[in-house]
């Protein structure tokens, strides 16, 4: 009698493995597709927040509630006109303006300001003691409806809206990305271990103004 009850549930187990797994596998498919979805990082346009080869996770539920913010980190789909690439490619970069925003390059401190307000950018990227300037160049833009003004932290090494700006002729709708295309939320570095961080909103964006 105890050989049969301790193969019983032994079979019952073996039995059950099947199903387990299928749902275990239908909700790790179901979380990446709405919920969570890692992404490595491919290029040197987030420097040195963001560095070749690390990996983020990017909440990909956050947008279905809100707009993206200022400041904030975020995965996009790129059009094709800045990837060149038909099928589709994702990019990361910070939002640095929303719709309505006036964006102008730069006060007397070599600062961007928005809607008034300069803003101060730590996470610029810098080498050696350089640092990289705000944008190469002077502009000018408000924001439209429905778009976001997003750029790299790594500004000369970034295809970002910026240089989208200069390359078509200063173009609004060629630089600025569709709030609709924008996959998520990067929030933290979790690989490699040594440069585990959370991806906060920088300080400087407190107090921007409304548009």
């Amino acid at each position: 009698m105890i050989d049969e009850q301790t193969d019983k549930p032994r079979s019952s187990f073996w039995k059950e493995l099947p199903i387990l797994l299928g749902v275990a596998i239908l909700v790790a498919v179901l979380v990446r597709a709405f919920v969570l979805q890692t992404f490595f990082i491919p290029s040197p346009s987030m420097e040195n927040t963001l560095k070749i080869d690390d990996r983020v996770l990017v909440n990909k539920l956050v947008y279905d509630f809100r707009s993206p913010h200022r400041g904030e980190v975020i995965v996009f789909k790129a059009p094709t006109s800045w990837s060149g690439n038909p099928d589709g490619e994702d990019f990361i970069k910070r939002v640095i303006g929303v719709p309505g925003d006036h964006v102008v390059c730069c006060d007397p401190q070599e600062r961007l300001m928005i809607n008034g307000k300069s803003l101060d950018e730590p996470y610029i990227f810098s080498m050696d003691g350089v640092r990289d300037k705000p944008a190469d160049q002077e502009f000018d833009i408000t924001v439209p409806e429905g778009r976001l003004w997003v750029m790299g932290d790594h500004r000369s090494a970034s295809g970002d809206s910026l240089e989208h700006w200069q390359q078509s002729g200063q173009n609004i709708t060629e630089a600025t990305i569709p709030e609709n295309d924008v996959v998520g939320r990067a929030f933290t570095v979790f690989w490699p271990v040594s440069r585990a961080t959370w991806l906060t909103v920088p300080d400087g964006f407190d107090g921007i103004p409304k548009p």
